[in-house]
């Protein structure tokens, strides 16, 4: 086939414009691992319905290219997870979700333990030049409201001290909502954790995007 005159200079428009669509999606590779515990592993479910798959639509939903690695382990505890991080952060990652301390909370561990735990964690990632964002979570009442408050404070310490970006209940809108829990009352059904993503990821999106960290402190996403 052959062309006319000058429409070499056409195509290579052509190719450009096309260049100019896609960048910003290549601009946003990344690779993000999920550290976290059954609420992320996705007990109890497929593993299409978990919340690192779920998520990894969403954020594709909205023109992310990013490789999403579930890296959650059932009954994880805060010291499980620093105990495997050299090994999460083997893969290579660009960014890291953390959340670990619902098991912490189930067993009344000690505050102090977790608050260290969770900062070594987050420090190693940090010298890797790996980026963090930290999701918190509630201890039951069952412990008491000085224990309730001091597990809380500990990720909101956390938060301010590295200036992460931060979602303080990783339940948020689904904990306690029977039609979004498994029987157990403890973890989230497929809908739940759509639930879930629902609320989180618009908040990644724009981390994954650049957005000034300390600028996605989120109380939550209202209803």
């Amino acid at each position: 086939m052959a062309f006319r005159r000058g429409s070499g200079k056409g195509l290579g428009l052509g190719v450009l414009a096309l260049l100019a669509l896609l960048l910003p999606r290549l601009a946003l590779a990344c690779t993000l691992v999920v550290l976290g515990d059954s609420l992320t592993a996705g007990f109890g479910l497929k593993p299409e319905d978990s919340f690192p798959s779920q998520l990894a639509r969403a954020l594709e939903e909205r023109g992310l290219r990013c490789r999403v690695i579930n890296a959650g382990v059932s009954g994880d505890t805060s010291a499980g997870g620093l105990a495997r991080i050299d090994w999460v952060l083997a893969e290579r990652p660009t960014h890291l979700l953390l959340e670990l301390g619902a098991n912490d909370g189930l067993r009344g561990l000690p505050t102090d333990r977790l608050e260290a735990n969770l900062d070594a964690i987050i420090r190693r990632a940090r010298e890797r030049g790996v980026r963090v964002f930290l999701t918190g979570m509630y201890a039951p009442p069952n412990w008491g409201e000085a224990y309730g408050a001091a597990f809380a404070e500990v990720y909101r310490r956390l938060a301010a001290r590295y200036r992460l970006p931060f979602y303080p209940f990783f339940l948020e809108g689904v904990f306690g909502k029977p039609e979004l829990m498994q029987a157990d009352g403890l973890h989230p059904n497929a809908q739940g954790v759509r639930e879930i993503v629902r609320r989180l990821a618009p908040l990644v999106a724009a981390w994954l995007a650049g957005e000034r960290e300390a600028e996605l402190v989120q109380p939550g996403v209202p209803d």
